[in-house]
């Protein structure tokens, strides 16, 4: 089974302008959704559409829109009761093709509500399971959080992947080797701020096409022992290394970008999905990138379903 922890989940509301937006005028809105969100949720959804068990938990209350959205939403899912609401991200689509992100902190948990969703988690987590760690960590987690849930999880025998971002993500690599996960899925500028490198840099140098200097960070994380590194570099593709050795995978032209919102998390979703099908490590890249590139033709944060990500494994190069 894939289990998904969302630490930080969220209501995704996602506004289209008619106009470009500029700072201190006034807009109006054309088009106005709202979805569930966070990072784990959306790779749950796009597994479970994909026909893989999988099982998303997070912390929210009962009676939460976001539980009843998530209800609708059709993926088994867990939640663990907190005072608080779940928080509200906007993401705001204006001409010509700009996303603007907006994201609320989150409420902050207790530490009664920070070892309720623990448990949870590690009694649903064990020997053969695919358990996906993803994005923020809501205010009151330790900033150590996920390196303690990586070592604990591997413990009960499962397999354990990470996707975060800033201090959860520094913390994280200075536990590596003990809590070094089996997979990190960084972006250009988290590969970055694990190797000193400029992300923004890294992307740029990815759609010339010199991929040399992010395969050599991504090998100097599996030197520090990490399983694999699946670096997500926006249009340019995606780039995997491991213990087998290390690919590229070109994205294709979309015909039209709609939205850039949860391309990372379809291409987690891609991964896993791969992965749960004992597909080999260039075919599971190829998926990757084939899910990321179809949630940006998708409005919001709208994961694909597996007719609309078609997986080229032929256009994979080693490097």
């Amino acid at each position: 089974m894939i289990i998904t922890l969302t630490a930080n989940p969220s209501l995704d509301r996602t506004v289209r302008l008619g106009t470009p937006l500029v700072p201190g005028g006034v807009h109006r809105i054309v088009e106005d959704t709202t979805q569930v969100g966070g990072k784990g949720i959306n790779v749950a959804l796009g597994t479970a559409r994909a026909g893989v068990p999988s099982l998303a938990i997070a912390p929210a209350a009962a009676a939460d829109r976001f539980t009843v959205l998530l209800q609708e939403a059709g993926v088994d899912f867990l939640t663990t009761p907190v005072a608080g609401a779940v928080r509200t991200n906007i993401t705001v689509l204006s001409p010509p093709d700009e996303t603007t992100k907006i994201n609320e902190p989150g409420t902050e948990l207790s530490a009664e509500e920070i070892a309720a969703l623990e448990t949870a988690l590690l009694e649903h987590a064990g020997e053969g399971d695919h358990v996906m760690l993803s994005g923020s960590l809501a205010p009151g987690f330790p900033g150590d959080e996920y390196a303690r849930l990586v070592r604990a999880l591997r413990e009960r025998g499962a397999w354990v992947g990470v996707d975060t971002s800033d201090a959860p993500l520094t913390a994280l690599a200075a536990a590596f080797p003990a809590a070094a996960p089996d997979l990190l899925k960084p972006n250009a500028e988290e590969l970055g701020q694990l190797t000193g490198l400029d992300g923004a840099a890294l992307e740029e140098a990815a759609g010339r096409g010199e991929l040399a200097p992010i395969a050599d960070a991504a090998r100097a994380l599996l030197d520090q022992g990490l399983g694999s590194a699946l670096v997500t570099l926006g249009g340019a593709g995606a780039l995997l290394a491991s213990a087998e050795g290390s690919w590229f995978a070109p994205a294709p032209a979309p015909e039209r970008v709609i939205s850039t919102v949860g391309a990372g998390d379809s291409a987690t979703a891609g991964y896993l999905i791969g992965l749960a099908r004992g597909e080999d490590a260039p075919s599971r890249l190829a998926r990757a990138v084939a899910y990321g590139s179809a949630a940006v033709a998708l409005p919001g944060t709208t994961i694909p379903r597996p007719d609309q990500a078609h997986a080229d494994p032929s256009t994979v190069r080693p490097l």
